[in-house]
């Protein structure tokens, strides 16, 4: 069985020995001599739990409890004493001790306790972690706005890449949104409190690149007058994001490499080695392992950015999605501009789920804004489609109107039959074969 236990005694010897008895059972153990050490080793994510002496010099292990219950109220701490008596332990269980446990004990009544300390501490981080997925899945569905199958792929992905360090590539066309995903692998991570530190690869003039990555020193070339923190360094803790990275000249992908491989820095005019923490997210547009094989890009440098890999589909991939889309951002636009925007008919809907978006969102966004001002001329109104029956066609528009149904109907299915006219069988059937579900409208005060 493994586990955490960090154990609180101001004597050494005692500490030593439950260090040994702790870790022979398989424990992963850490000694502090204080309450003032062991406060600073855990914070409300702290997977383990607490074993601490009572009687200690300056905060004692009655005070130490209590400031570890305001710190997490579900966190398991177990106190020793030789000098306990039956008021003292009816005291720190009433203050939320998990047990108390009186000198002398015999290893085994330890260990007992602190196997069902960790079994209750593992329950709580588990339910918590299902919890925070559940609420995470719920706001990444306003970042990442679509109900397509690509569409709930990506999110999914997302969200089981966020909680990892991993350097992540994604790959996408012009304007298809890889910015947004790279936000949103930072925003849902541990390392959303730290900054997230864009770059465009391809807006850098290449005498600059090595200053603007890695920062430099007063005096360090002609012109820079004082010292500059780059952007590598800005991203401690945080994501650095990198545009285009296919546009990173080669000299500045060996530099790049060996921050990556040895996470230090050193800033342009300096011999000062600076330790850095970061996660690196690259977007690309070409496959950048035909420039890899073009020798414009190192191939080490690619296998250490393509930890993993996400692709985002372009709107001709997921049709279904551009109506949902241009309502949210001609809405928007609308509110920007204090107006309503006009209501979309049908002939428009079909124009905008027929034409073949080459800027992919970009493009929706600004035909969103013109749309919400009046301005008309619709994306695709001469359009021909491009590569799509008139079948794949119907089958978007129908998942459209499906969706649409149960959004202003709130998942009532009575409802939903009424307004499209259709048999509870033959709504079944088409809800399951465009990946619908019910739970997704239901408003949030129900189960």
């Amino acid at each position: 069985m493994s586990g955490k236990v960090i154990v609180v005694d101001d004597e050494a010897a005692i500490r030593e020995a439950l260090q040994q008895w702790l870790e022979l059972s398989g424990f992963v153990v850490q000694c502090c001599a204080s309450a003032e050490q062991a406060l600073g080793l855990i914070d409300r994510d702290y997977e383990g739990i607490v074993v601490s002496d009572v009687r200690m010099p300056g905060r004692d292990g009655l005070q130490l409890l209590d400031a570890l219950l305001q710190l997490d109220r579900d966190l398991p701490v177990i106190l020793v004493t030789g000098h306990g008596d039956v008021p003292m332990a009816v005291q720190a269980l009433r203050q939320g001790a998990y047990d108390f446990i009186e000198k002398p004990f015999t290893p085994e009544r330890l260990l007992d306790s602190v196997r069902r300390a960790l079994d209750k501490r593992r329950l709580v981080c588990e339910n918590r972690q299902l919890r925070q997925q559940v609420a995470d899945r719920g706001r990444i569905e306003g970042e990442l706005i679509g109900i397509s199958r690509p569409m709930e792929a990506l999110r999914r992905q997302i969200l089981e890449l966020a909680g990892t360090s991993v350097n992540v590539l994604i790959r996408g066309d012009t304007g298809s949104g890889k910015e947004r995903v790279a936000r949103c692998l930072h925003q849902f991570s541990p390392r959303a409190s730290k900054p997230f530190v864009a770059l465009n690869c391809a807006a850098i003039p290449e005498q600059l690149f090595e200053s603007e990555l890695f920062g430099h020193e007063s005096g360090a070339f002609t012109g820079a007058q004082g010292k500059r923190i780059g952007r590598i360094e800005h991203a401690d803790g945080g994501t650095l994001f990198l545009d285009e990275v296919e546009s990173l000249p080669l000299a500045q992908q060996v530099k790049l490499l060996r921050v990556l491989q040895e996470r230090s820095l050193e800033r342009l005019g300096s011999n000062t080695s600076i330790q850095v923490d970061l996660r690196v997210i690259c977007a690309v547009k070409p496959d950048l392992l035909d420039e890899v094989k073009a020798g414009r890009f190192r191939e080490d440098l690619y296998y250490r950015l393509n930890v993993a890999n996400l692709r985002i589909p372009p709107l001709r991939e997921r049709r279904e999605d551009i109506a949902l889309l241009f309502e949210h951002f001609a809405q928007q636009a609308a509110q920007r501009h204090g107006r309503e925007a006009p209501p979309l008919v049908p002939g428009e809907l079909a124009r905008l789920q027929a034409h073949d978006w080459p800027g992919n969102v970009r493009e929706l966004i600004n035909a969103a804004e013109r749309h919400a001002l009046g301005l008309g001329g619709q994306p695709g109104e001469q359009a021909q489609v491009v590569g799509q029956s008139l079948a794949e066609q119907m089958e978007a528009f129908e998942a459209q109107c499906l969706h649409t149904a149960l959004q202003q109907c709130q998942g009532n299915i009575a409802a939903v039959m009424e307004r499209l006219q259709l048999p509870r069988r033959t709504l079944n059937e088409k809800m399951q074969r465009h990946g619908l579900q019910r739970s997704d409208y239901l408003p949030d005060e129900q189960p």
